[in-house]
């Protein structure tokens, strides 16, 4: 449809829709590193960091990828030939392996199919005495999976295992409720092309004490990624080495942004966004079996994400591209031997309501123009998302009157897009 005049839109879980805010932040932020201006904005948004990690734990903030924050996980809690449990279902699963591996480690591994949540069970019987990291993820990107960390938590917990847990929320924070300091998580992991609505740069860790107190007798090399050194200069507000500068402008500007969605409070905010990124899900969840299409992961769908299996015979990369070609509209194909099976849309960050019925209303055209023909008619998948839309919204208002410092997804009623 050349004749067309098309506004990119991108639903990718990762970069993410940049918030204009940060983007203004960005170009202003012609500071030097080692000045008091700098050290000024990094002290401000490393406590930011920390209150929309919602921990009273220390936070680094590394000028990376996510992986970046992986790697330093591994290297900073770990001598060759530990034992550390791995728990996967999916790429990113798999990429903890990985890790492990290139530092010595000897990983246990509980998988999953893909689609599907970590079996507990499993995990606790591959929980050994040794174990000295159990590695997830919060939330699977490449499938769209929750996982639940908190039953992880709690079954170490109840083992009294020393065995510390590393969660992956890199899609997780700011799209799922998580408590590190009451579930006893030990290393938390963000990035800030997610949720933070940011471009890809930085990426961050929240760290226990007792990670911390094992740092000091682990064996693994580390040099860029030495997470003690990191934590000591910016207890002065510097970092080790030069840092992404313009990104952590922007990565203030995005907690303003946050903070101001509750009237200046960013725990606050960090809740609304999360409950934002729910009900976007939702009303995805709704919209796909009114397409005539079926979700990848309907047992355990994270809000980050939503998994989506066109129609059977149907190759994924059509919808992919005639979105794209059609109205501009980005979303991410299956991951590796998933590609052609299934397309991702994004919920995380600078998404809203409006903007998840847009993409609704792009895929029932591609849905009616080149797919094989159903039942389905104009309107169905729409009319779908707007009823989960306005119960949520009313559960939520609900909750709020009553309480405005507790909403939680818990607020919502059973079977209302959860």
């Amino acid at each position: 449809m050349e004749h067309m005049f098309h506004k990119t839109r991108l639903f990718t879980p990762g970069p993410t829709p940049l918030l204009p805010a940060a983007q203004f932040a960005m170009a202003a932020a012609d500071l030097h590193h080692r000045t008091p201006e700098f050290r000024a904005l990094y002290q401000r948004v490393l406590e930011q960091l920390r209150t929309f990690v919602g921990s009273t734990n220390d936070v680094v903030l590394l000028t990376s990828s996510g992986t970046g924050a992986m790697e330093a996980s591994i290297a900073n809690l770990t001598s060759p030939g530990d034992r550390v449990l791995v728990l996967t279902a999916g790429k990113f699963g798999e990429r903890w392996t990985g890790l492990a591996k290139a530092f010595g480690c000897q990983p246990d591994v509980v998988s999953a199919p893909y689609g599907q949540t970590l079996p507990l069970e499993a995990a606790q019987a591959a929980l050994r005495s040794d174990t000295r990291l159990v590695l997830m993820q919060a939330t699977e990107t490449s499938t769209g999976v929750r996982h639940n960390v908190q039953a992880v938590a709690e079954m170490l917990r109840a083992a009294g295992s020393d065995a510390l847990l590393v969660v992956d929320a890199i899609t997780g924070l700011g799209t799922t409720h998580l408590d590190m300091d009451a579930w006893g998580i030990d290393v938390l992991i963000g990035g800030s092309q997610k949720a933070v609505m940011i471009p890809p740069g930085l990426a961050y860790l929240a760290v226990s004490e007792r990670a911390w107190k094992r740092m000091e007798t682990t064996k693994n090399p580390r040099y860029y990624f030495d997470l003690r050194k990191e934590r000591k200069v910016a207890a002065k507000g510097e970092s080790a080495y030069t840092p992404g500068v313009a990104l952590i402008a922007a990565l203030g500007a995005a907690f303003d942004y946050i903070a101001a969605q509750a009237d200046g409070d960013l725990a606050k905010g960090r809740v609304a966004l999360v409950e934002n990124a729910e009900t976007c899900a939702a009303m995805m969840r709704a919209a796909v079996p009114a397409l005539g299409m079926r979700l990848f992961a309907p047992e355990a769908p994270a809000a980050a994400v939503t998994a989506v299996m066109p129609p059977e015979g149907v190759d994924s990369g059509i919808i992919v591209k005639q979105l794209k070609a059609r109205f501009g509209t980005i979303v991410a194909n299956g991951q590796g031997e998933m590609k052609g099976q299934l397309f991702r849309v994004a919920h995380l960050g600078f998404f809203d309501p409006l903007d998840t019925l847009a993409v609704i209303g792009a895929l029932e055209q591609v849905t009616v123009d080149a797919l094989p023909p159903s039942k389905f008619q104009l309107g169905d998948a729409l009319a779908a998302a707007q009823r989960v839309f306005a119960e949520r919204s009313r559960a939520l208002d609900k909750a709020a009157s009553n309480d405005s410092s507790k909403i939680s997804v818990g607020a919502v009623p059973a079977g209302v897009g959860r």
